[in-house]
């Protein structure tokens, strides 16, 4: 829930002291509208009679309340006016010394035990959170989905009556089947944060109602377990629609709905609607989407009667408005691939007088990208340090059933996080054909690659090859950034690569080798600007890399030779342009080497203005202005 406007009462002076701290803080997050008020008078706050009072008038006019004081008077304040978990602002109470901060109300559904943690990060403090999921680190069932957009609905069954007797069976280990009938980031984070008293299924066939006590199923589909069961909704059904002109809106929206349930499909998943575009204005498309709370597209004609692959092409509509499909080709552009879980669907309504509007069609295809498919994920593996890497690479190589690493830069320790029963290969002896294969054969059983590159894969990854095979052969794949080399040398360096008022520019290229290099990217060129200059591949022509740099940098420019960086093994040479080469040869080292060039090396003048007391930005003024 939004804490976009946000109250901070304070009992005390002290507490005004520690809410003025927090106020600045939020105010410098972004938070829309903070406001302090306290019974004690101030210039930085608004006062008033009595905090009891004001919260009786106020409560429900805020999205979130901090009270700073005693938890006995926020308790007492806020008991009279009480209504809904689902209507009541969050509460959280910190102490006049900022050292503990709790969630008091609303703490899911509202969001209060978000803030407290935010609160307590801001403040230096402990956050006090007592809800049972919370404490246990498992999923809050009643707002799961909730930030993605998903619905929820609750079944009971042939036992419980209501979310809080699933919440209940949940947070004490009752046997629980977690059904993913589709894939996005958060299932993905479902699946590896799974209790080790919930199952994971991928089929409704698969659910073994028999001995589980509660289902948690994410999906568009309409099913009627006989276990309670929580249904959460994605937004993942694109539906291409049709109709006669001056089709009855109210009647169509009912039709509709009822023939969606029929299919065995939520409303709740439907994400958008479309259409041909000269119909967008139909009076029944509007009261859908109105009453569906979504969009609805419309495409021309060219657009849809490019469409492959429509089941069910019409000459009739042909002949009268130039196109063989609407509804199939509409659903089909919406969700981005051609492929339909219900294809078109001709409907009459029901108690309309012969000779009026009263023909629809529909069809259902579901997003690409939220089908349960093999995905293949190019991950940048950071420098070398397995820490070093993303979290989210880690928790794609975590969750991978095939991790191809470059075996001759990505270190075998960063493997290590697969987990038991993934295969992990080197690609070091394998030609870019037998990658591929391996890749696809894994592709095409639905399950997850990780194709791991070291550092950031755009930079000298040599995965443009691999983009153009995977999408010649229609595999989804996509790219995670890595830590580049280049970064981990500023670090290892002890440096800031952009010096103000001095260098404002880092230029990342390669010398003159086995691979040319084009003549306009000449090192000599580049070297104009005497930027900071990251250098890759280029250790064994390094005195002809030195030749050309010699060309515009003074030789005096400072200089390092970066083996492995943030590798176990890692070493760093400094000097001077003028003995880069020798630098180069006496290390001995040729593979895994960044040449870095440039006056940013250990340089520690110039001032940033970021931080200048007499530099005014959008979160603080100067100081000549106060």
């Amino acid at each position: 829930m939004s804490s976009d406007r946000l109250a901070i009462i304070a009992a005390s002076q002290q507490g005004i002291m520690t809410a003025l701290r927090l106020k600045q803080e939020l105010a410098a997050c972004g938070t829309t509208e903070v406001a302090l008020f306290s019974p004690r008078a101030g210039a930085e706050s608004t006062r008033i009679s009595s905090i009891t009072e004001w919260t009786a008038e106020e409560f429900h006019n805020w999205d979130a309340l901090v009270y700073i004081g005693a938890l006995g008077i926020c308790v007492r304040a806020v008991a009279p006016v009480l209504q809904s978990k689902k209507s009541d602002p969050a509460v959280i109470n910190c102490d006049e010394q900022g050292r503990f901060v709790q969630s008091v109300l609303s703490g899911h559904y509202g969001g209060a035990n978000d803030l407290a943690r935010r609160v307590s990060r801001m403040l230096g403090a402990q956050p006090v959170i007592t809800t049972s999921s919370d404490v246990q680190g498992l999923w809050p069932l009643d707002i799961l989905g909730r930030d993605e957009g998903w619905g929820a609905e609750y079944r009971a069954g042939l036992e419980g009556r209501s979310l809080t007797d699933a919440q209940a069976a949940f947070v004490n280990h009752e046997p629980t089947v977690l059904l993913l009938d589709v894939r996005d980031e958060l299932t993905d984070r479902l699946e590896r944060t799974c209790p080790d008293f919930v199952t994971v299924a991928y089929r409704y066939e698969d659910v073994d109602v028999e001995s589980c006590s509660l289902l948690l199923a994410v999906t568009p589909f309409l099913y009627e377990p006989p276990v309670q069961a929580v249904f959460y909704r994605p937004r993942v059904l694109c539906v291409g629609l049709g109709s006669e002109k001056g089709i009855d809106p109210e009647r169509f929206v009912g039709s509709f709905l009822h023939r969606l349930r029929e299919k065995r499909l939520s409303y709740q998943s439907v994400t958008a609607l479309a259409t041909v575009d000269f119909k967008v204005q139909e009076p029944a498309f509007q009261t859908l989407t109105r009453e569906l709370g979504i969009g609805l597209h419309g495409y021309d004609a060219q657009a849809l009667e490019a469409v492959g692959g429509v089941p069910n092409p019409s000459e009739t509509v042909f002949q009268k408005v130039g196109i063989h499909s609407v509804s199939e080709a509409a659903s089909a552009l919406l969700a981005g691939h051609e492929e339909w879980i219900v294809e078109k669907q001709k409907v009459a309504l029901d108690y309309v007088e012969k000779g009026q509007p009263r023909h629809f069609t529909f069809a259902v295809s579901m997003k690409q990208d939220a089908l349960r498919r093999g995905h293949i994920s190019i991950v940048g593996a950071g420098p070398g340090d397995p820490g070093l890497v993303t979290v989210r690479g880690r928790e794609l190589i975590e969750a991978a059933d095939l991790v191809l690493y470059a075996g001759s830069l990505v270190p075998e320790k960063l493997t290590e996080y697969a987990h038991a029963g993934a295969l992990v290969r080197s690609s070091a002896s394998m030609s870019l054909e037998e990658q591929f294969e391996l890749m696809k054969r894994f592709c095409l059983q639905g399950k997850q690659v990780v194709r791991l590159h070291t550092g950031d894969p755009c930079i000298y990854g040599a995965i443009q090859e691999q983009i153009a095979w995977f999408e010649a052969h229609e595999m989804p794949y996509d790219i995670v950034p890595g830590v580049s080399s280049f970064q981990a040398a500023a670090a290892a360096l002890n440096s800031q690569f952009t010096v103000p008022e001095k260098v404002q520019t880092i230029i990342l290229t390669r010398g003159n080798g086995r691979t040319p290099v084009p003549e306009k990217e000449r090192l000599r060129d580049l070297a104009r600007a005497r930027a900071t200059m990251c250098i890759f591949l280029s250790a064994e022509w390094a005195d002809q890399v030195q030749r050309e740099l010699e060309a515009e940098y003074p030789p005096t420019t400072p200089v390092a030779v970066c083996y492995r960086l943030s590798w176990d093994d890692q070493q760093v040479w400094r000097g001077e342009l003028g003995s880069l080469a020798a630098m180069v040869r006496e290390s001995g080292k040729t593979r895994t080497v960044l040449l870095v060039v440039g006056e940013a090396i250990g340089a520690r003048q110039n001032r940033s203005k970021l931080y200048d007391p007499h530099f005014t930005h959008g979160f603080r003024r100067s100081a000549r202005e106060e």
